[in-house]
């Protein structure tokens, strides 16, 4: 939704008070990779995601857990995953939110959200695990980092951001 500036004089009604509230959305992100290659597939995970829009303030909420038949795909360490965007995106941003990538028998890792195009995010792994042991493969996340993904891990996390 577009911002609409008020004007001199201009009468508060219903229907514009109602137009400024936000209002939550669900929605299903595309799941693919920077090289086109490789792509995973969600299968029978759990998707929760959802997202409000007030004025070009996007403020989304991404909860997937993977279940025994998502397709992580057979990427490299070069084939990063990409989520979409439930609105575009002003631009691209390098610090767009905080995820948290939950892994069965691990240890939770963190990682930023980046906007890499202005459709899509990716999940940046810098330092590693909360217990303090660093994190092999960090970089952008796809199918062996920062650990090889299975059946009930998980990826939660909130986006924050400008709209076109």
């Amino acid at each position: 939704m577009a911002v609409t500036a008020w004007a001199a004089g201009q009468r508060i009604t219903a229907d514009r008070l109602n137009g400024m509230l936000p209002r939550w959305s669900s929605w299903t992100p595309t799941w693919s990779t920077n090289t086109g290659s490789a792509t995973p597939s969600f299968g029978n995970a759990v998707i929760s995601c959802e997202y409000c829009q007030t004025g070009d303030l996007v403020t989304a909420r991404f909860e997937v857990v993977f279940g025994s038949t998502t397709n992580f795909g057979g990427g490299t360490g070069s084939d990063n995953w990409r989520f979409s965007l439930p609105v575009t995106a002003a631009s691209t941003v390098n610090a767009a939110g905080h995820f948290e990538l939950d892994h069965s028998g691990f240890v939770r890792t963190y990682g930023r959200a980046r906007i890499t195009t202005t459709s899509v995010f990716e999940i940046e792994v810098s330092t590693g695990r909360v217990d303090g042991t660093t994190t092999t493969n960090a970089g952008l996340i796809d199918a062996l980092t920062p650990e090889t993904w299975a059946n009930g891990d998980g990826i939660r996390g909130t986006l924050h951001y400008r709209s076109a």
